[in-house]
């Protein structure tokens, strides 16, 4: 989250302006694209030796566990997928600010990075569970990353720059909150503390009554994509 508070207000709603969206209020449902699933279950032994070399046997047991989890979970409903995404990236990381982790301002993890270091800021949280998900046949189009402000302090005094997945049972529903600040999932209608800005997937950025943009003028997820391919994913 400290990374997104550096961006700033201006930096994030600068993005949005220009792409030729305009802010409105309310959830922000999306039309529905779709995305090819990664990672094989053939290739996870590559996986887990990849992390084992970059991050020790501490970094190649957080990712076969997330694996592990990952195959435990697949055949049960999608409502328990979310569960068991939600809760264990949650448990996995501790959050800390990319300067901290990566020694730069905004830097976006994949899912091997931030189990190899344990650490994550509230993107990592956001990034391990929606590629969770998607390996988990949850339908792309589902998923949301969603921009919030995020009122914090005693009676939401203060507000910061902040990053959720949502879940979209349809295109039009409102969506489940998944996020690293609440242990539970509930609906965005009960995130009070929760003002969405504009929501991305890997096909756009959208905001209702705008024209979608390209997802391409986010180049930290293009890059993010690019170093999952390296890793042994296929995003």
């Amino acid at each position: 989250m400290d990374e997104l508070e550096g961006m700033g207000v201006r930096g994030f709603i600068g993005l949005a302006l220009s792409c030729g969206c305009i802010l409105l209020g309310g959830w922000l449902a999306t039309p529905a694209y779709g995305s090819a699933a990664w990672a094989a279950q053939e290739e996870y032994a590559g996986i887990i030796a990849t992390a084992r070399a970059k991050y020790g046997s501490g970094g190649a047991q957080a990712v076969a566990d997330w694996l592990a989890m990952l195959e435990a979970t697949r055949p049960k409903t999608e409502t328990a997928k979310l569960q068991a995404v939600n809760k264990f990236w949650n448990s996995q990381l501790h959050e800390a600010s990319d300067s901290r982790i990566w020694g730069q301002d905004d830097y976006w993890a994949t899912p091997l990075e931030s189990l190899g270091m344990g650490l994550g800021d509230c993107e990592d949280f956001v990034i391990g569970k929606y590629f969770s998900l998607v390996q988990l046949g949850v339908e792309p189009e589902k998923l949301r990353f969603i921009y919030v402000r995020a009122a914090t302090g005693a009676n939401g005094a203060h507000s910061v720059a902040h990053m959720v997945l949502g879940y979209y049972a349809s295109p039009q529903a409102e969506p489940l909150v998944l996020d690293n600040l609440m242990p539970r999932i509930v609906s965005a209608s009960k995130r009070g503390d929760l003002t969405p800005v504009f929501s991305f997937n890997v096909k756009g950025i959208y905001v209702p009554g705008a024209k979608p943009a390209s997802v391409d003028r986010i180049g930290r997820w293009q890059a993010l994509l690019g170093r999952m391919r390296e890793q042994g994913f296929h995003p």
